[in-house]
This record gives structure tokens, C-alpha cells and sequence, in this order.
């Protein structure tokens, strides 16, 4: 299922579990429904299942949302005492959409705690009390984390006598009372927009279908490196499974250079409690030490798009605000000004930190790193622990020359049994959703969208308007109007407010639809630097491999182009 196929049944009010493999769009497709909506009025509830996920999508975790904290069962007195909480009653009543991100690590029981909460304080029949609920994830990523001397058990109460029950044994959140009664509409995506390497891909999707063959252990044994240390030294990620091996690294690394020692505390505003939960899980330090030389990565998405959660780089300088320059791996040097981490309820911030958006990177942790694209890493599975744990780890990396191994142990190459029989199940109710809303005429589809904003107390364009709306005729075409106009890339994206390499996205994407024709209104566009070097490289890749991937084109060139030159370029020998 395409993105755009997703987004018509989310707009439609449905129960959606949104998946897909790593790269494939989950969270930029929820950020443009959540763009949607709020272009519409309507505030959704945004939540994930860790601390971490969620301050990645900007809201507060499940826990914390619907009230049930670190409970582990529910009891009748448990809601009794929830019903009284007039903050925590309105909160649940007034939503609309209720977002759940990383659901692959909530177990089933505690998914049926939250549904019970909703539908008692919602006082609405149906499932979560008839909210809109987006489960979104990948089951082939890490587990839910359940001590193995609690009982696995989905804990549900019997209205009629009181009771508390339970009826499954399994703890992934698809076995659950709360997802069989809510019964979403499985929302598959199969695009791929993190991996551009063919031959990576498949091995990736090898691991996910537990068909690894002898030629893909091949590949992988080929990026083993023997010498680690030199490695080490070369600014690239590493991770590993666990936190005393990340941290033992980081404090090394920084300790050996040489030069002054910069340090910036971490400023919180808001309620205590909240606040130590976003230190708790926010990926940059409290206190971040840096010197010239360290090597950092961004810890948020920057809404200029200059950096995203993940680009690595190095501290080439301090700036004359103080704040550290980052050299990163395309050559860009970026001002790492200070980002904001907050809980936002109902439109209202109930806490807040304010940190330099960096870590320390010689070494993270795979769990970590979940969520992430690295250009590059370094991985040591040799420790491997848990299902999943090698697939996130290798599935964060864009490309196989990325990607640099230490050693691997048997589990780490493992999926969990169980979700690898889920899978084709899964991909079949995706297919039969898209072909049932593909079957709908616009207009019904049309209806649909205006009923559940209706339903939710919005209309479409009442609320703030988010900056492709302000757009006439959608943000691609307003790309091909000022194309056409002649304008540069750069101007364009100077007037649009969005990068260039953004600009280049949408050019290949109106050239795919045949909505420009690049011989003929790509004339006034200049070509990129090094443009012959890039072309040889690309016809000796395309003699091969028959594509034009951006990350061997780059490799050939020495990592001495940018991402956005080798797009660009690839639009003109596509012409």
C-alpha cells in the first residue's frame, strides 16, 4: 500500500494499524494526517508506547495519557479512582483521535487496560470509547520488555459481576481483547524510502521473511571489518546491544581529545513529575559535554529540514553564540541551536526542556537507535539478546557500504517466530483494505472525509493552517508552477520555506507523474558541481545494477557529493 492509499483511509475515521518495514514512511505519513487535522480543527492525542518514541513524536506516552501510570493490572476500584480525576475525565472525553506510536512494544495487557480506561471515562460504547485509534509499528522490531516472572495475561473486567480476567498468554498487542474489539484496518506500506541499495534491501527483507540464504550471509561477511580501532576513529555510529559498552565509549572518545571542554546544562520548565519523565527519554543529555573533534548526532527533526533525528557529524567549531558548529557527512555545517522537548496536551505545553539537539555518537545503543537513519555504523551483535535486536540495528543503516560489522551471534539475525507467521496475515488484510477503498467512486471518498471531520467537530480548513495548505492546489503543484515559472531550485526553496534537496524530491516526483517534462522545463535548471564526474559513476553502476542508487553513486565519488548534487544530477541523465 502506497502512502497516499494510507492517508484516504486515515482521513476517513477508520481504525488503522499503520506498518511497514523500516524506511518505509510510517511516521511521515501520521505527521501528514496529523497535519490534516489539525489543518481542520481537530486536535489529535498523540502518544507512544516509550518515553523515547515519544518524545520523537512530540507528545506523551500511553501511560501517561490515559492514566493508568505503571500499573500492571486494573481493577474496578483502579477506575473508580480514575473517574474521579475531573483533568484526566475531560482529557479522554474531548479527544477525537487517539494516535499510538511503536506499538510493537506495548504487550497486549496493557493495550487492554488502556481500552478499558477509555471506554469507562468516555461513557461510549465501542471499542476505546469510540475514539479514532492508529496503532503504528512494526512487529518485526523490539518486543515489548515483560519481566519473565509476570503472568503474560490480558487483563479485562466483566462488567456484570466485577471480576477481572484474563485470556491470553501472548505479549504482543495484536493478541489482545482491546485490538481484536477495535479491529483495525491494516494499512501496509510497501514503499522504500531509507534503503536505495538493492542488494541491502534484500537482505533486509530476508532477515523479515527468516530466508536468509548462504549468498546473503555473504554480503554480510564482507562488511565484517578486522580492524575495528581504525574503523573506530572514522566518525562512523557505532551501536551495540548494550548501555555499558555505548557509554564506556563516549567517555573515552571525549576524554582523548585534546582542547577546551564546552558544557551545556539542560533548562526544564513545567510540573516536576513530567519533567523527569522527559529526561528520563530524551536522547540528549541533561549535560552535554563537547570539545572540537567530538562526534555528535541530531536528536530531533529540525522543522527547517536542515537536520533529522539521527544525521551524524562532527564539531568543527564553536560559534560566536557559543553554540557548536557540526560538520556533517555531506559536508554541511549547521549551527546546533537549542530545540524544545515537551509534553503537549489539548494544545497546551505541561513541560518542557530545552537542550542543544545533540549526544554524544561514537556509540549508541541499538534500542536506541530505533527510529533513526544513519548514513554509517559500526555494529557489534556479537551480544545479541532479543528477537529483532540485529534487524533494528541493521535496518537503521541506508546502504550496505554503510554498514560496518564487528560480529554477529545465532540470535541476532532472528525475527520472532510468531511475528514472522503473523506477517503474510497482516499483508493480506492490507491488500483487501486498499482494494475496498479503491473501489470507492471520489465522491463517496469525498463524503467519508467530510462526515468524520463532522463527527470530530472540525471542517476542513478551520483550523490553523499548516503550510501545505496555504498552498493552492497542493505543495507539488505549487513546485511545478514556480518550475515552470523558471525560477532556480534555490529559489524556490527560499520561497517555500523548505530545503533544496526537498525541492529535488518533488521535481522527481512530478516528472514520475508526468506532470513535467524534464528536457523541456528542467532548461533553466543548472547542473549540479562535478556533474560529469557523477554521471560517469552513475553509468558504471547503471551497467551493472541497472539503477541508479544515490548511496553507490556516492561511494565511487568518495563521499565527496552531496545526497542533494546526486539527486539533482540523476534528473538530468534521466532526461
Amino acid at each position: 500500500m502506497t502512502q497516499e492509499e494510507a492517508l484516504r483511509i486515515l482521513k476517513a475515521g477508520a481504525n488503522v494499524f499503520l506498518t511497514g518495514e523500516p524506511g518505509s514512511g510510517k511516521t511521515h505519513t501520521i505527521n501528514k494526517y496529523l497535519e490534516y487535522l489539525r489543518s481542520c480543527g481537530v486536535e489529535p492525542a498523540v502518544t507512544a508506547s516509550t518515553g523515547i518514541a515519544a518524545t520523537h513524536v512530540g507528545g506523551m506516552t500511553i501511560h501517561a495519557w490515559s492514566g493508568i501510570g505503571v500499573r500492571r493490572t486494573l481493577t474496578q476500584f483502579d477506575l473508580d479512582k480514575l473517574m474521579q480525576n475531573e483533568r484526566l475525565v475531560r482529557r479522554l472525553s474531548e479527544a477525537h483521535v487517539l494516535v499510538i506510536d511503536e506499538v510493537s512494544m506495548l504487550s497486549g495487557s496493557v493495550l487492554s487496560m488502556i481500552e478499558i480506561v477509555c471506554r469507562t471515562l468516555r461513557r461510549k460504547p465501542g471499542a476505546f470509547g469510540g475514539l479514532q485509534v492508529i496503532l503504528v509499528g512494526d512487529f518485526f522490531q523490539l518486543p515489548p520488555v515483560i519481566k519473565r516472572e509476570e503472568a503474560m495475561e490480558d487483563p479485562h473486567i466483566d462488567f456484570d459481576s466485577g471480576e477481572e480476567a484474563g485470556t491470553s498468554t501472548s505479549p504482543f498487542a495484536y493478541h489482545s481483547r482491546a485490538w481484536k474489539a477495535l479491529n483495525p484496518l491494516v494499512c501496509y506500506l510497501s514503499e522504500q524510502h531509507r534503503q536505495e541499495d538493492l542488494t541491502f534491501t534484500q537482505i533486509l527483507s530476508a532477515i523479515r521473511q527468516g530466508d536468509l540464504s548462504p549468498r546473503h550471509f555473504s554480503h554480510l561477511g564482507a562488511r565484517q571489518v578486522k580492524d575495528v580501532e581504525d574503523i573506530a576513529h572514522a566518525g562512523i555510529t557505532k551501536l551495540f546491544p548494550h548501555n555499558v559498552d555505548v557509554d564506556r565509549i563516549n567517555d573515552v572518545a571525549l576524554t582523548k581529545l585534546s582542547g577546551e571542554l564546552r558544557v551545556f546544562p539542560m533548562q526544564d520548565r513545567g510540573a516536576p513529575p513530567l519533567i523527569e519523565s522527559l529526561k528520563r527519554n530524551c536522547l540528549s543529555p541533561e549535560t552535554l559535554r563537547l570539545k572540537i573533534g567530538a562526534k555528535v548526532m541530531f536528536t530531533k527533526n529540525d522543522p527547517q529540514q536542515k537536520y533529522v533525528n539521527g544525521t551524524t557529524g562532527e564539531v568543527s567549531s564553536f560559534a560566536p553564540s557559543g553554540y557548536p558548529l557540526v560538520k556533517t557527512r555531506d559536508g554541511s555545517v549547521i549551527e546546533a541551536e537549542p530545540a524544545e522537548w515537551s509534553i503537549d496536551v489539548e494544545g497546551r505545553s505541561l513541560a518542557k526542556l530545552i537542550q542543544i539537539p545533540l549526544r554524544l555518537a561514537w556509540a549508541i545503543t541499538v534500542h536506541k537507535s530505533q527510529g533513526m537513519s544513519l548514513d554509517a555504523a559500526l555494529i557489534d551483535l556479537s551480544q545479541a539478546f532479543e528477537y529483532g535486536q540485529g534487524y533494528v540495528a541493521l535496518s537503521r543503516v541506508r546502504s550496505l557500504e554503510g554498514l560496518y560489522l564487528i560480529g554477529w551471534n545465532d540470535r541476532a539475525l532472528e525475527v520472532h517466530p510468531e511475528v514472522l507467521e503473523k506477517d503474510s496475515e497482516l499483508r493480506e488484510y492490507s491488500a483487501a483494505a486498499a482494494e475496498k477503498f479503491a473501489s470507492l467512486s471520489a465522491e463517496e471518498l469525498a463524503q467519508l472525509h467530510e462526515n468524520f471531520l463532522r463527527a470530530c467537530g472540525g471542517k476542513a480548513g478551520a483550523g490553523p493552517k499548516v503550510r501545505e495548505k496555504k498552498v493552492p492546489g497542493g505543495t507539488y503543484e505549487t513546485t511545478r508552477e514556480l518550475i515552470l515559472e523558471k525560477r532556480s531550485i534555490k529559489e524556490i526553496a527560499k520561497k517555500r520555506g523548505m530545503t533544496e534537496g526537498t525541492i529535488v524530491a518533488h521535481i522527481e516526483k512530478l516528472i514520475e507523474e508526468g506532470k513535467l517534462d524534464p528536457a523541456r522545463d528542467l532548461r533553466h535548471i543548472d547542473r549540479p558541481k562535478r556533474f560529469d564526474d557523477i554521471k560517469k559513476a552513475f553509468e558504471k553502476i547503471a551497467k551493472k545494477e541497472r539503477t541508479m542508487p544515490l548511496s553507490s553513486a556516492r561511494t565511487l565519488l568518495k563521499n565527496k557529493v552531496s545526497y542533494d548534487d546526486l539527486r539533482l544530477a540523476r534528473l538530468f541523465l534521466r532526461a
